[in-house]
C-alpha cells in the first residue's frame, strides 16, 4: 500500500509481480466493481512467462484530473518513466485520460482498452454524477450489479461474476460512490492528444455494459487500433477468458520486445512459442467461425 498524495486517506493498493529490473511493465486498472486482485489470472500467467505486472487499486478520487496527478506521483513513487496500461472498462477511460493529462511528456507507451469506452455520457448519468457521494453503499451497489449480466451463463462466466460479486462487497460507500461518479462525471477522451500511442481495443461479442454504439465510437477514435475480439466473456472476460485475453496482452506486446520499452525479462522471450500459439489461437477462431 502505498500513499503518494499530501492527504493520508488516499492509498494506492497494488500488486507487483515478476522481474524488478524492468522499468517499464504493464500496469492493470479495474473496473468500478474491481480490486487490483480481480486480475490475479494475468499476474500468475504473465509473470510465469516473464513478464513485470502491476495490478492496482485506486484511492478515493472524485475528478478525472486529481485521479491522473495521483497516478502520475504514483508512477513517480515507483520510478516508472513509462508503462503500458490495461484498463477494463472505467480503468480503459482512465487509461485514456492518464495518456491524454501526461501527452507532453508521455508516460503512457501503449495501451489495451478492455471493454473501455470514451465519453462517460453513453451511460446517461451525467446529470446524477454529482449525487453518488450522498447515496448509500447498497444503492450504490445495486446501480453496479445492474450492469452485470443475468441468465444462463456457462460455469467460467458465473464464477467471474461471482468473484466480482465478492469483490464489489469489499468496497466501501466513498470508494463505490467516487468510482461511479469518475464513470459518469461529463468527461470525454480527446484523441489526437493521444494519436500516437499503440493501442490495443479488446472487446467480446455477447452481452456486456457496453452498448455497440459505444463500441463504434472507440473503432473511429482509434482507427489504427489493433483489435482483439473474444466471441464470448461478457463484462470480465480476463476472470472467465483468460487464456484468450493473457495472448492478446502477449501479443500487443511484442511489438515493443528488444527495445527499452519492453515489458519482458529479455531472457525469456521465445518467438517461436508465441507465433505457435498465435497461430493455434487463429485456427480456433476460424473453426469456431464455421
Amino acid at each position: 500500500q502505498i500513499i503518494v498524495d499530501d492527504d493520508d486517506s488516499k492509498v494506492w493498493s497494488l500488486y507487483d509481480a515478476g522481474p524488478r529490473n524492468i522499468r517499464c511493465p504493464l500496469i492493470f486498472l479495474p473496473p468500478v466493481s474491481g480490486t487490483a486482485d480481480v486480475f490475479f489470472q494475468q499476474i500468475l500467467a504473465l509473470t510465469g512467462w516473464g513478464y513485470r505486472v502491476i495490478a492496482l487499486q485506486y484511492p478515493v478520487y472524485w475528478d478525472h484530473l486529481e485521479f491522473c496527478d495521483g497516478f502520475r506521483k504514483l508512477l513517480d513513487h515507483l520510478q516508472l518513466d513509462k508503462v503500458h496500461l490495461f484498463g477494463a472498462s472505467l480503468g480503459g477511460f482512465l487509461a485514456q485520460k492518464f495518456a491524454e493529462y501526461t501527452h507532453k511528456s508521455p508516460r503512457v507507451q501503449s495501451l489495451i482498452l478492455c471493454n473501455a469506452f470514451s465519453d462517460t455520457s453513453i451511460f446517461n448519468q451525467t446529470w446524477t454524477a454529482n449525487s453518488f457521494w450522498l447515496m448509500p453503499a447498497f444503492m450504490l451497489k445495486k446501480i453496479v450489479l445492474g450492469n452485470f449480466a443475468s441468465g444462463p451463463l456457462d460455469p467460467e462466466m458465473a464464477d467471474g461474476i461471482d468473484f466480482m460479486v465478492d469483490r464489489l462487497e469489499s468496497l466501501g460507500q466513498s470508494e463505490l460512490a467516487s468510482r461511479l461518479t469518475l464513470n459518469c462525471q461529463n468527461s470525454y477522451v480527446e484523441p489526437h492528444k493521444i494519436r500516437d500511442i499503440p493501442v490495443t481495443i479488446m472487446d467480446v461479442f455477447d452481452q456486456s455494459a457496453l452498448s455497440t454504439e459505444a463500441k463504434e465510437e472507440m473503432y473511429k477514435l482509434y482507427p489504427n487500433a489493433r483489435r482483439a475480439h473474444l466471441k464470448t466473456g461478457g463484462n470480465f472476460p480476463y476472470l472467465c477468458r483468460s487464456a484468450e485475453v493473457n495472448l492478446y496482452i502477449q501479443i500487443h506486446l511484442l511489438q515493443f520486445h528488444g527495445t527499452r520499452y519492453a515489458a519482458i525479462d529479455p531472457s525469456m522471450v521465445s518467438a517461436e512459442e508465441l507465433e505457435v500459439q498465435k497461430i493455434s489461437l487463429h485456427t480456433s477462431n476460424e473453426q469456431e467461425g464455421q
